[in-house]
C-alpha cells in the first residue's frame, strides 16, 4: 500500500494557473503515477488526463486539457519521499471538480489521493439605481429602492428581495432590491450597495456609488416674498412675487391682487413696469394634488409715484420793473423736496420763486426740480420762459475771433436781448472806397433771452462791419473795423478806429506827392545832362514805338489850367519855350 497525500481544497482565480501537488511515500521512485477528473453531477465516472511509467509521458488526447496541462515529479531518497504536481494553465470555470491522483509502486501496490480545485471570479463593480419617478410619503406600503442594507431601527418597514441566476458560462448574476417606507427626512439620505465575495485565501468587499432618491412629500407651508425686497417701489419698475412652498413636487399656486385673479402658470408673478394702480394685497394659495390641501399666504406692495410737475404761471412776458411769482407744485405719495435753478445755478430751495423789480437780466429760462429723498431715482423737471419787453440790448460788444492766417478769414458774432424777439442785420462796407460790400452767409439761433447771429468775413482788404439789433421798441446798432492781412507774409495791419480815417487819406496824398516830386526831379536831372531834350510838338503816346527821336510825353493836371511838358529824345535838339 502505498501512502498518498493531497490537500482536500485548491482555491484559484478564473483564468490563473492552478497547482495541485500529489504527495506519496515511498523508498524508491515510483513506478506509475495517473491523474483522473471526476466528472461534476450525476456522473461519478473517472476519465484519465495523464499518464506515467517512469520513462513515458502521455496526455490523453481529446481532452480539454491537452496544451494546458503539466506535471512536475521529484524524489527525495534519503526521506523515503516523492511529489507529481499538476499544473494546469488558463483555468477555466469547467475546471472546477475532483482531482484523483493515483501512484504505484514496483510491486503494483498502489495509493491515491483526491483534491477539489475551486475557482473564484471576482465581480464586476455593482451598479445600483434608484426610482426615478421618485418615492412618496404618503405611500402606506415600502417602495422599492436598489441600494444599502438598512436596520429596522432606522425604519418602520425594511424588506429586502434577492435573486440568483446563472449564466451559460457558469457566471453568477446577483440582484437585489431594497423596500423601505420612506419619510421625509429620507430627503438628504445617501443609498449604497456592498457586495462581499470570497476569492482564494480570504472574503473581499466592493460597493457601489452612493445616490440620493427622490422623496415627495406634501406642501404644508407657503411663503410669498417680493423682488426688489431691499428698497422703495416706485412706478415704471419690475417687480417679481414668487410663491414657495415646502413640499416636493411643488404644489400649483394660483395669484390673487384685491382679491381678483391674476393669471400665472408658475411659481412667479411678474409685474412689469408697475404703476400705483399695482399697489394692493397679493395673494398666493397653494393645492397639492396628491394630497388636496390647501395653503396661502400674503404680501401687501406700495408703488409709489411722482407726477408731474404744474408750474404757474406757465409762460410769462413783463414790462421792465414788473414783479413776478412763479409756483411749482407736484403730487407725490412720499414727501419731496423742491428747487428753482436758472443756467444750472440754484436760486431758492422752496416752492415758489419770487421775481422782483424784473429786467433784461430777468429774462430766460427757470427750471423747477422736484424729488424725493427717501427715492432719489424718483425726480421730475419742469421748464418755464420768462420773457421782459423792451428795446433790444447788446449784452456785450460785437465779439471778434482771431483771423485765421491760413484763408483770411474772422468770424464775428452779435447777441441782443429784448423781447419780441430781436431782429439782427449785418451791413459790411470798404473803409478805402465807403462802398458796401456783400454779406456772407448768416447763421442765427434763439436764445433764452434774445438772438445770437454769426458771420464769417475774409479780410482780403479794410472793412467797416456793423450788426444792427431791432423790434418794436427800437434799434440799435454796433460796428468794428476789421484789418487786412497780406496773403503772402500774413501780416496783418492794425485795424482802424472811428477817427482816424481823414489822417489816414491825408497821409496817402503826401505819399503821392514825394513820389511825383522825386519822378520830376529825376527828369530834371537828365534834362541837365543833355539826355532829355524837351519841345512843344504835342502830346506823345507812351505806347507809340516810333515818334521822334523816342519822344516821351507826360501830362499833368491842376485845377482848370493845362500845362504840357514835351520831353524829346536823347539826341534831340534844345527848343524855346516858344518853338
Amino acid at each position: 500500500m502505498v501512502d498518498v497525500s493531497m490537500e482536500d481544497w485548491v482555491d484559484v482565480s478564473l483564468k490563473g494557473q492552478a497547482e495541485i501537488p500529489c504527495i506519496y511515500t515511498l523508498k524508491e521512485p515510483a513506478k506509475m503515477i495517473v491523474w483522473f477528473t471526476k466528472l461534476p453531477g450525476r456522473d461519478q465516472s473517472r476519465r484519465r488526463i495523464y499518464y506515467y511509467d517512469g520513462q513515458k509521458t502521455v496526455i490523453e488526447e481529446g481532452s480539454e486539457y491537452v496544451g494546458r496541462i503539466k506535471v512536475t515529479h521529484s524524489h527525495e531518497p534519503q526521506n523515503a519521499r516523492g511529489s507529481a504536481i499538476l499544473i494546469i494553465d488558463n483555468v477555466q470555470l469547467s475546471d472546477q471538480r475532483e482531482y484523483i491522483c493515483t501512484v504505484y509502486n514496483v510491486s503494483t501496490d498502489s495509493g491515491e489521493g483526491r483534491t477539489r480545485l475551486q475557482i473564484f471570479n471576482s465581480p464586476s463593480l455593482p451598479v445600483i439605481e434608484g426610482m426615478h419617478t421618485g418615492i412618496s410619503v404618503t405611500v402606506e406600503e415600502p417602495s422599492k429602492v436598489d441600494g444599502r442594507w438598512i436596520s429596522q431601527t432606522q425604519h418602520h418597514m425594511v424588506k429586502t428581495m434577492e435573486l440568483v441566476t446563472t449564466k451559460p458560462n457558469g457566471l453568477f448574476t446577483v440582484h437585489s432590491d431594497l423596500y423601505i417606507k420612506v419619510e421625509k427626512t429620507d430627503e438628504d439620505a445617501l443609498f449604497y450597495c456592498e457586495v462581499k465575495y470570497f476569492v482564494p485565501g480570504g472574503v473581499r468587499m466592493t460597493e457601489t456609488k452612493k445616490i440620493n432618491i427622490t422623496v415627495h412629500y406634501p406642501t404644508t407651508e407657503v411663503t410669498l416674498s417680493v423682488n426688489p425686497h431691499d428698497r422703495l417701489i416706485k412706478e415704471g419698475d419690475t417687480v417679481k412675487i414668487r410663491c414657495v412652498g415646502n413640499g416636493k413636487p411643488p404644489p400649483i399656486f394660483s395669484f390673487t391682487h384685491n382679491g381678483d385673479e391674476l393669471s400665472s402658470d408658475e411659481e412667479m408673478l411678474l409685474l412689469d413696469n408697475v404703476s400705483r394702480s399695482n399697489s394692493g394685497t397679493y395673494v398666493c394659495q397653494s393645492f397639492d394634488l396628491d394630497t388636496g390641501t390647501s395653503f396661502e399666504d400674503s404680501i401687501n406692495i406700495t408703488v409709489h409715484y411722482l407726477d408731474h410737475i404744474v408750474v404757474t404761471p406757465e409762460e410769462t412776458v413783463l414790462d421792465q420793473g414788473d414783479d413776478l411769482t412763479l409756483t411749482c407744485n407736484a403730487l407725490s405719495s412720499l414727501p419731496t423736496q423742491t428747487a428753482w435753478y436758472k443756467h444750472d445755478m440754484q436760486l431758492v430751495e422752496r416752492h415758489v420763486l419770487e421775481l422782483n423789480n424784473a429786467s433784461y437780466d430777468t429774462a430766460g429760462m427757470y427750471m423747477c426740480k422736484v424729488t424725493v429723498p427717501s427715492l432719489p431715482d424718483l425726480q421730475e423737471l419742469k421748464s418755464v420762459q420768462v420773457s421782459v419787453r423792451g428795446k433790444p440790448k447788446l449784452t456785450v460788444e460785437m465779439a471778434v475771433d482771431p483771423v485765421n492766417k491760413a484763408d483770411r478769414s474772422v468770424n464775428l458774432t452779435c447777441h441782443a436781448e429784448g423781447y419780441p424777439s430781436p431782429t439782427i442785420t449785418w451791413t459790411l462796407s470798404d473803409q478805402w472806397t465807403g462802398q458796401p460790400v456783400p454779406v456772407p452767409e448768416v447763421e442765427s439761433q434763439k436764445t433764452d433771452t434774445g438772438v445770437l447771429s454769426m458771420i464769417s468775413v475774409r479780410a482780403t482788404s479794410k472793412l467797416t462791419v456793423n450788426c444792427s439789433a431791432a423790434n418794436e421798441f427800437g434799434t440799435v446798432n454796433v460796428s468794428h473795423k476789421i484789418e487786412a492781412c497780406d496773403v503772402l507774409t500774413s501780416a496783418c495791419i492794425s485795424p482802424l478806429t472811428a477817427g482816424s480815417g481823414s489822417g489816414v487819406i491825408i497821409a496817402v496824398m503826401i505819399i503821392c506827392l514825394l513820389l511825383i516830386a522825386i519822378l520830376g526831379s529825376m527828369l530834371y536831372f537828365l534834362y541837365k545832362k543833355g539826355k532829355l531834350p524837351c519841345g512843344r510838338s504835342g502830346k506823345q503816346d507812351f505806347t507809340k514805338e516810333k515818334a521822334s527821336k523816342d519822344d516821351i510825353v507826360m501830362e499833368m493836371k491842376s485845377g482848370k489850367s493845362e500845362e504840357a511838358v514835351l520831353l524829346q529824345g536823347i539826341n534831340g535838339d534844345r527848343k524855346s519855350p516858344t518853338e
